[in-house]
């Protein structure tokens, strides 16, 4: 059998981070060795985490160091490339160390691995590279609305209309060949670095694919840091006996994915490099496909947690969309891959467990 060493790389989700680190678990479960690359940078671990112990080799470095990179590539057979900074920061001020860590980090990667004969990848992208999800109009079928109005906002309108006639639009599940529509800075990075892989397949030859995940939840998630996600916010408000303040009304769907579930995913799209085509980045959402509101996210928590209940605020940031919710069809049918965890279950796991940081 081909034995891959994945090569989890961080700014923040790499192989000491949330999501890496259940990757790293993950291979090693099935027989993978894995070299663990991160950066442990201040902003995504305020402490600073415990080597993996399922990594063969551990190196506490920056993936724009190229010196270091080279070194960390010999005699791997495909990289896993984790590291991002995530979230929206806290203004756009923070773009240029957004771009440095997302693409200049991921430019410099692919050009160590192609100096270094490394031609197979899977990249974590993101659900954020399509702005708002999918919509219908009852009159003209599918469209795309552009970003929301802060005096709608404002005034409590937190529903996209249709741009053609005003309608109220109807949410559904968005594919793989949904337009790009990056709203803001870390978006616009993430749908970058697929670019980036993209000219570096076609001009290396190279294998790869980017795992598109939906919003990922569970064990290890970080907390006290601006790069934490909503449920880790909601789930520290509960710890400090505290209700979870929910945004607009609440009633944003989303699509909650489990990180064990996210593991797998990466563990089949690694082991399955080698057949795929040369030369071309293939996407694949990654998903639950069981959409909920932010509003019954933060309830379940709280019912889980034993804790007060969820405070609806009205309160709303320009950068975010109203609805993204995934299909994952083209990962179960190319990939055979499924999420396991449900959503109650989940959920009443990640209330009762411990979280990253301090």
């Amino acid at each position: 059998m081909w034995r891959p060493s994945a090569l989890a790389f961080s700014g923040f989700t790499g192989g000491a981070g949330f999501i890496g680190s259940h990757v790293v678990t993950a291979l090693a479960a099935r027989g993978h060795e894995s070299v663990v690359l991160d950066a442990l940078l201040p902003s995504a671990h305020p402490t600073a985490p415990q080597p993996p112990d399922a990594a063969a080799d551990w190196i506490h470095a920056d993936v724009r160091d190229r010196v270091v990179l080279a070194r960390a590539l010999h005699g791997v057979d495909a990289v896993c490339h984790q590291a991002a900074m995530v979230g929206l920061g806290k203004d756009f001020a923070d773009a240029p160390a957004y771009v440095s860590c997302n693409d200049f980090g991921t430019a410099v990667l692919l050009a160590t691995m192609a100096e270094t004969g490394v031609c197979r990848l899977v990249l974590a992208g993101s659900m954020v590279v399509y702005g708002e999800g999918r919509y219908d109009c009852p009159r003209h079928g599918p469209v795309h609305p552009g970003p929301r109005a802060a005096a709608d906002l404002d005034a409590g309108r937190f529903e996209p209309s249709c741009p053609d006639c005003a309608a109220e639009l109807v949410p559904g599940l968005v594919d793989e060949d949904a337009p790009a529509d990056p709203r803001n800075v870390y978006a616009s990075t993430k749908i970058a670095q697929e670019h980036l892989t993209a000219a570096w397949a076609r001009a290396t030859g190279g294998r790869a694919v980017s795992l598109r995940y939906h919003n990922v939840y569970g064990p290890g998630m970080p907390r006290n840091t601006l790069y934490a996600g909503v449920a880790s916010f909601f789930r520290s408000a509960l710890a400090r006996g505290e209700a979870p303040r929910v945004s607009e009304d609440g009633g944003q769907r989303r699509d909650f994915v489990h990180v064990r579930d996210v593991a797998s995913a990466n563990v089949l799209a690694l082991e399955a490099l080698a057949g795929r085509e040369p030369g071309v980045l293939s996407a694949f959402n990654t998903g639950s496909g069981e959409p909920h509101t932010v509003g019954e996210m933060a309830t379940a928590l709280a019912r889980a947690h034993g804790g007060p209940k969820p405070v609806v605020t009205g309160e709303y940031r320009l950068g975010d969309v109203r609805h993204i919710t995934a299909s994952s069809q083209r990962l179960n049918r190319e990939l055979g891959w499924r999420a396991e965890t449900g959503f109650a279950e989940g959920m009443a796991e990640f209330a009762r467990s411990g979280e990253r940081g301090t």
